[in-house]
């Protein structure tokens, strides 16, 4: 596991870094444990583009992830490290002694030939890979894959060389530094990953051009400040004119550039003890 640059022989290699790929360990997918995925090109229903920048890129399929890891109280294997394009971490297929696979989030060290396993109502060894109720996890361990109620998947968490921490148990909750800095509440009969997030590099990454992110299906992002006055409240003005607009918005008119939109009534901002910075 580690990253790759190369010589400028050609401009898109200047500034490439990619991952080695070394800790992939299978090239192709279990196709059991895949579905087709049809792209939208960020359109609705009616054919009309909702989520802009969006268009293109390569056929995939989507891997089917076991973020609930209820098969409890049973060890299983892992025999292969995977690729998958659906996310940034890759992902580790796990088979139980029953023959059955399934895939969970790959985390850091962790092999092939390792045995993990998920945990109903006891405490297992602190593993990376292992998965159990935060009311039996540590303080300080660190975690990944995290419930926010309890049996319906993991939501947080998911994401390559993030971690969370246990910091404190009280009165029914596990407080969390989630990877933002933002410490928040979660109940300690929802259940957690032990260890962090494998492909610890890939805030290191760059693509070096845009065809490759053409391949990864986004689409050019023009800058407000480059259109014309009907396109854009930024747009207009002569030569290199700024945006002119003191207060940042939207093409639709909305604050933006770092404006705050989380909802300041939110249900969950009972929960949040630290906002993130």
């Amino acid at each position: 596991m580690g990253i790759k640059t190369f010589r400028p022989t050609t401009s898109s290699q200047r500034f490439k870094v990619v991952s080695d790929f070394s800790e992939v360990t299978k090239a192709t997918p279990e196709r059991s444990l895949t579905i087709a995925l049809k792209k939208s090109g960020g359109r609705n229903n009616r054919g009309r583009i909702t989520s802009r920048h969006i268009g293109g890129g390569h056929k995939q399929r989507y891997r089917i992830i076991d973020f609930r890891r209820d098969k409890f109280d049973v060890e299983a294997d892992v025999i292969a490290i995977e690729y998958d394009p659906n996310r940034s971490a890759r992902i580790a297929l796990l088979q139980y002694p029953d023959k059955e696979r399934r895939y969970i989030v790959w985390p850091d060290k962790l092999n092939v030939g390792d045995k993990v396993i998920s945990s109903g109502n006891a405490q297992v060894d602190i593993k990376p890979g292992n998965c159990m109720k935060l009311e039996y996890i540590p303080l300080s361990t660190l975690i990944h894959s995290v419930e926010l109620e309890a049996g319906k998947g993991a939501t947080l968490v998911r994401s390559a060389g993030s971690w969370a921490q246990v910091m404190a148990k009280e009165g029914g909750f596990a407080h969390l530094r989630m990877p933002s800095g933002e410490i928040r509440m979660v109940k300690i009969n929802c259940r957690a990953t032990i260890g962090r997030v494998g492909l610890t590099e890939h805030s290191a990454f760059i693509s070096g051009k845009a065809g490759r992110t053409r391949w990864q299906g986004k689409r050019p992002y023009v800058r407000g400040s480059a259109m014309n006055p009907v396109d854009h409240p930024h747009g207009g003005g002569e030569g290199k004119a700024g945006q002119g607009n003191p207060h940042p918005v939207t093409p639709w008119g909305k604050p933006t550039k770092g404006g705050k939109t989380r909802k300041p009534k939110k249900m969950s901002n009972m929960y949040i003890i630290k906002r993130r910075k």
